[in-house]
C-alpha cells in the first residue's frame, strides 16, 4: 500500500485520507488500490466505531484522473476493472453498521460526488462546488452515482446533474440533500470530527441506525418493521443502551 490514501485509527475514529493534492485527489490504479485496501481496513477493524474521509488539499476529488485515462492500455476493460475496484471501497463504507462522515473542501466532482454520497453525514466548506461532470469527457456516471444521486436528492434533480456541467455551491449542496451542513473554509475537518466523536460515544446505536436506513431497500415494509421491533430490542439490552435508558428515567 502506497500513500495514496492515508489511514489513522484514533479514538474509536477511522479517518480515510484521499492523498493526491497534486492531481486534484483524482483516482488512478494506485489509488484505486489502495482505497480498496484502506476501507476494508476501516469497517473490520474492532478499534473503529465511526469513520472519516477527508481529503488533502485545495479539493476533495475530481473523480478520475482523465490524464491517467489517456494512457491506459486497453482503455475500455481497465477502467471498468478499476471503477470495480474502487466500487469495493464504497460498499465497504456503505454496506457497514459503522456511520461515516465526510468533510469537503473545493471541488467534488464525477466520481468524487459517488465518494461523497458513499459517506452518511456530509459536512463541506462555504466555497465548495459539487457537480457531475461526466459528459463533458465523454463518460457516464460511475462509482455509484447513478445508483446513489437520485435516492439523495430525487430523480429530477439528479437528472439536472447529470445532463448539465452544472455544479453546486455549498448552499445549494445542502438544499439538495447531498450534504448535510456547510461550515467556514478550513473547518471542515474539525466539525466531521466532531461529530464521529459523537457518534463513537454511542456507538451501537449510531451504527444499527445507519444500517437499518442504508438496508431498507432490501427489505418489505413488512419485514422493515420487523427488523425496527428486533433491534430496538436488542439495542435495549447492551451495555451502552441499558445506561442510557437507567439514566434517562432517572432524570
Amino acid at each position: 500500500m502506497t500513500t495514496a490514501v492515508l489511514l489513522k485509527i484514533y479514538d474509536g475514529i477511522a479517518r480515510i485520507t484521499l492523498n493526491r493534492p497534486d492531481r486534484l485527489n483524482a483516482f488512478d490504479a494506485e489509488m484505486a488500490e489502495d482505497w480498496a485496501q484502506v476501507t476494508r481496513v476501516a469497517v473490520n477493524s474492532s478499534e473503529v466505531n465511526a469513520i472519516l474521509v477527508n481529503a488533502a488539499g485545495r479539493a476533495f476529488c475530481a473523480g478520475g484522473d482523465v490524464r491517467s485515462m489517456a494512457e491506459l492500455e486497453d482503455r475500455g476493460a481497465a477502467m471498468s476493472r478499476l471503477a470495480q475496484l474502487i466500487n469495493e471501497g464504497i460498499l465497504h463504507l456503505v454496506e457497514s453498521s459503522k456511520p461515516v462522515v465526510a468533510a469537503a473542501q473545493g471541488a467534488t466532482a464525477g466520481g468524487g460526488l459517488g465518494i461523497l454520497l458513499a459517506s452518511d453525514y456530509a459536512v463541506i466548506e462555504a466555497s465548495s462546488k459539487v457537480g457531475s461532470l461526466y459528459a463533458g469527457v465523454g463518460l457516464t456516471p460511475d462509482l455509484s452515482v447513478s445508483a446513489q444521486l437520485a435516492r439523495a436528492v430525487g430523480e429530477r434533480r439528479a437528472l439536472q446533474l447529470v445532463l448539465q456541467e452544472r455544479m453546486l455551491n455549498a448552499d445549494e449542496s445542502v438544499e439538495w440533500g447531498i450534504a448535510a451542513e456547510k461550515v467556514e473554509d478550513g473547518e471542515a475537518l474539525g466539525r466531521a470530527e466532531a461529530i464521529a466523536a459523537q457518534w463513537v460515544e454511542n456507538a451501537h446505536a449510531y451504527g444499527e441506525a445507519k444500517r437499518l436506513i442504508r438496508s431498507q431497500p432490501t427489505r418489505s415494509f413488512r419485514d422493515q418493521l420487523a427488523e425496527e421491533a428486533r433491534t430496538i430490542g436488542a439495542a435495549s439490552i447492551t451495555p451502552q443502551g441499558d445506561k442510557r435508558i437507567r439514566a434517562f428515567a432517572s432524570r
